[in-house]
């Protein structure tokens, strides 16, 4: 059973949320019906409802409210999770089941802005969860170290253009620091909605970043979820960042197991990222078009695209540029979220040279 302190905090986080005037997604699928069936539930972790809650409970400005303390939360709690997941993905029902790893053919995909007129740079990144360990909230200090271990000799394995080096942030050289910082590479402990979620403990032990010596490749070890991979560079060659995502992905999971799961593909500790967990996206500057926001949002939208400011979610624009990404990351293959975004950034620069 989930104790009284526990059920005395969901009661009341439950009765804000219902009064608020939220747009968060949780607000708008938590009912009453579906808190009172879940709210004694816990999964063989202990994570309870308020473990899955709790930040888009304190944080009423979410979008969507709600992460998985645990890949076994996604059943446990699926009255809550499956309508949330049905409403973002676009139409992911509870019945349908992602489809296998297809990272199509690597070498389809082109520069999207070969006159460098528009593209400041191409990213393409993905999440992973190691196997046998569950999310943020639920790991111990142990674990947390036990997993960078395994994490640093895995990436000190690469070799040729993913050779690199892994530097943990326990105990991190200020002047190593400030560089990370200045190449953007660094994740800071603080975003409110992790705090919220609980997923910021024993910071910053078993948190650490590893760059190639190009720094066009890097992976975050335990910021939001176990491994976050990423792979990018200036213009718009989205052939190159892609190829060189695919090759790193494949490489690290040689030596370390992902969870997967086979109706919800790869698992992640917020259901935004579930399914391929990737996330392409380039910063552009599409000035004629930004000044018709409404008109940006409305393009992007058809090709199922996210347009967020400079520094991602929740960050305003800096001169005109963008942060544009593929929103569905669930119930397609990765080669075709890629190709969204493809297809939708080439449309954008159509009409802006148009404008």
């Amino acid at each position: 059973m989930v104790d009284a302190a526990v059920l005395e905090k969901l009661e009341a986080g439950f009765t804000k949320l219902a009064s608020s005037d939220s747009k968060s997604l949780l607000k708008k699928h938590l009912t009453r019906e579906v808190f009172d069936k879940l709210k004694n539930k816990k999964t063989s972790f202990g994570s309870t409802l308020l473990d899955c809650i709790q930040s888009g409970i304190e944080n009423l400005d979410s979008g969507f409210g709600i992460y998985a303390p645990d890949a076994e939360a996604y059943t446990v709690f699926a009255d809550i999770f499956d309508p949330m997941i049905e409403d973002y993905h676009g139409g992911f029902g509870k019945d349908a089941k992602h489809p296998p790893r297809d990272f199509g053919d690597v070498s389809s995909f082109v520069n999207v802005d070969p006159t460098g007129e528009y593209v400041v740079s191409t990213r393409v990144r993905c999440g992973r969860s190691m196997e046998g360990y569950p999310f943020n909230p639920c790991l111990t200090e142990a674990q947390y170290k036990e997993m960078e271990e395994k994490v640093s000799s895995t990436l000190s394995a690469l070799d040729g253009e993913l050779k690199g080096k892994f530097y943990p942030l326990t105990g991190m050289d200020k002047a190593v620091q400030q560089q990370l910082i200045d190449d953007h590479f660094l994740f800071k402990e603080g975003d409110r909605f992790l705090q919220a979620a609980n997923a910021c403990r024993f910071w910053p032990t078993g948190r650490g970043i590893y760059h190639n010596d190009n720094k066009t490749f890097l992976v975050w070890c335990n910021e939001e979820d176990h491994l976050r991979i990423i792979s990018m560079q200036k213009g718009g060659d989205l052939g190159e960042v892609y190829r060189r995502l695919v090759t790193a992905v494949n490489e690290i999971e040689k030596r370390v197991p992902f969870s997967h799961n086979d109706r919800l593909g790869f698992l992640t500790f917020c259901p935004t990222n579930l399914g391929t967990t990737i996330r392409a996206s380039v910063h552009i500057k599409v000035p004629k078009l930004a000044k018709d926001y409404a008109k940006l949002e409305e393009v992007a939208g058809k090709y199922n695209l996210q347009v967020r400011g400079t520094s991602g979610e929740h960050s305003e624009s800096i001169g005109g540029i963008y942060d544009i990404s593929n929103k569905r990351r669930l119930g397609l293959t990765e080669y075709q979220a890629v190709k969204e975004m493809s297809d939708g950034i080439t449309e954008l620069i159509k009409i802006e040279k148009s404008l």
